[in-house]
């Protein structure tokens, strides 16, 4: 949402779908380390030696799957990987694609890939219609509104139930197969709908970042920018104060075109500013913010741009200064060095370009098109309580700016119509996950709503932080967030196969107390408690991230969960078997 090589001996997986289903499949892999760049040696043990595989292959999907006029198909891109599955009614964890290239969300949820053998899955990343490969009118789909009247996400939903139910019919093996949707972001919200609205085709949904509620009416609008601005104010002394002033230096300066000539030189533009491109400088630098503070990871990343670990922290050591004393030149310089932390830190860009903030994986005309039709999410600014010169949510406005644009109109209350707004408490088995650096969390579910569509928060996570690869540096809170969530999942797998767990009993006869859960053990009658997620002042500082280490990882927990051992290096003992910390 608007978020050394090896060498590998492939081989044929699942040639079921392409013999019955007469998909389009041909074999791909890719590298964790290619994934999970690391500067200065930093390593990620999981990347080391393990092979990312996939079937790359195609479906035939309907067009409209709501009208009977237009009756053309598409071919939908998706990636399967069946390496660790039980192909006796093992699960399928079912990825919804977001607004992009479907390979992109594969190569970053690394959480999948790390729980599939533990949970005998078989995983399926389906992209999202519109994005990537999968056009319904091919070069023509972009073409005018008429082409892209059929990107919903009504229609996407119906794709991926579609899929589902024609893996499970014609994959050997599958037919019994419980299916969990997972996504992230906007994906995330999808996989939240698709069990809302197809409970028959997936069993459960792990929701990651999903902000289903930054909606007209759901949550203030000022939310979003609030959590951007307080983690720049926890990340540094003045950091967020300085920003703030920023703009008006920014005023300041240009008000001379020599000004204008030496802000442009400043910052490495690669297209000198004029008068007339002030405003979008200034977005652009806006939007900087906020992308630094979705991706404000705890090691080197490469999501939407490459990063530092804790990049905030890197960004305002540049911006300490006493704002009672720095100049307008001062303040600008520093801001200048703030921003190529996030566009440059690999030193390999001549010039900054202020018409692109991210990768160019994701499909920002196609998601353009779905905010100005039913996507509409209202942001707005104060200048007090955030960093940010103080912009009001205007409907009308932005209504007319998607007419000029696409010749359509917004329905502004079409999500909460569609998919119940804020009473989402007839729901079942629907996990919503928020980190608590994420400015999406602003409208994301973070509090449990019943016993079955509960809230996972890690204080110390941005933006899905929890589908991630497991990484040595990955806070605590956001391993056990992980431990809970593949709990969930196999209670869920035991519901759906009508089977008795020793230890675990359905969701419904589950309490809660605090962030634990309460389990019984059916055979010796005693109870016992699922991990706790610890807030982050258990470990970190008060006011800033990341400083201190998290405690040791208990010895329980790693010998629980084979997709935790992995981080282990050093001995750790486990029913006679040996593992590294």
């Amino acid at each position: 949402m608007r978020s050394g090589g090896f060498v590998s001996v492939s081989r044929p997986v699942i040639t079921s779908i392409v013999l019955i289903l007469s998909l389009y499949c041909f074999h791909v892999f890719a590298l964790k380390s290619q994934l999970l760049t690391r500067h200065g040696g930093v390593t990620d043990l999981n990347a080391q030696d393990t092979v990312i595989n996939y079937e790359t292959c195609y479906f035939d999907q309907k067009i409209d799957h709501f009208g009977f006029l237009e009756d053309g198909t598409f071919k939908q891109r998706y990636l399967v990987n069946n390496e660790h599955w039980d192909q006796k009614g093992g699960p399928i964890l079912f990825y919804t694609g977001n607004e992009g290239d479907i390979t992109w969300f594969c190569n970053n949820t690394g959480f999948m890939w790390d729980v599939a053998e533990d949970l005998g899955a078989m995983l399926v990343f389906a992209e999202h219609r519109y994005y990537g490969e999968s056009l319904p009118f091919g070069q023509d789909s972009y073409s005018d509104t008429k082409h892209l009247n059929y990107l919903t996400s009504e229609q996407a939903l119906a794709d991926f139930s579609v899929l589902i139910r024609e893996l499970k019919r014609k994959v050997l093996g599958a037919q019994e197969s419980p299916v969990i949707a997972i996504g992230g972001s906007y994906g995330g919200m999808l996989s939240a709908w698709l069990r809302m609205k197809y409970p028959n085709v997936v069993v459960g949904a792990l929701a990651a970042s999903a902000p289903i509620w930054q909606f007209p009416d759901m949550v203030p609008c000022g939310d979003f920018y609030k959590i951007v601005t307080q983690d720049f104010a926890r990340s540094g002394l003045n950091c967020d104060i300085n920003i703030r002033r920023s703009w008006k230096a920014i005023d300041n300066i240009t008000a001379t075109d020599d000004g204008l000539q030496w802000l442009s030189g400043e910052f490495s533009l690669c297209s000198p500013l004029k008068k007339t491109d002030l405003d979008g400088f200034k977005a652009w630098l806006q939007e900087t913010w906020v992308n630094l503070a979705m991706v404000d990871y705890p090691y080197e990343a490469n999501f939407l741009q490459p990063l530092p670990r804790w990049p905030i922290q890197v960004v305002c050591k540049h911006l300490s200064f006493d704002p009672s004393s720095v100049s307008d030149y001062q303040l600008l310089g520093g801001i200048s060095e703030a921003a190529r932390v996030y566009y440059n830190y690999t030193g390999n860009c001549p010039c900054l370009n202020t018409s692109s903030t991210a990768t160019g994986n994701l499909g920002f005309i196609g998601w353009y098109y779905q905010a100005c039709t039913e996507m509409v999410m209202p942001l707005c600014t104060d200048g007090v309580q955030d960093m940010f010169e103080p912009q009001d949510w205007n409907f009308q406005a932005f209504s007319d700016e998607c007419n000029s644009l696409f010749g359509v109109r917004p329905r502004a209350d079409w999500a909460a119509t569609v998919y119940g707004g804020l009473d989402i408490a007839s729901h079942s088995n629907i996990i919503f996950s928020n980190g608590g650096l994420d400015p999406w969390s602003s409208g994301g579910v973070t509090r449990n709503i019943s016993d079955s569509v509960v809230a996972i928060v890690i204080p110390d996570g941005a933006h899905h932080l929890d589908l991630r690869y497991n990484n040595e540096y990955d806070p605590h809170t956001v391993l056990s967030a992980r431990i809970q969530e593949v709990e969930y999942f196999k209670l869920w797998i035991t519901q759906a196969r009508k089977l008795q767990i020793p230890g675990l009993q359905s969701v419904s006869s589950r309490e809660s107390r605090g962030s634990r859960t309460l389990a019984s053990d059916a055979e010796s009658n005693t109870t016992k408690w699922l991990p706790e997620i610890p807030q982050a002042a258990d470990w970190s500082t008060p006011g800033l991230i990341g400083e201190l280490t998290p405690p040791p990882r208990q010895d329980t927990a790693v010998c629980n969960y084979p997709f935790i051992q992995k981080l282990y290096i050093k001995p750790v003992f486990c029913s006679g078997e040996r593992f590294w910390r």
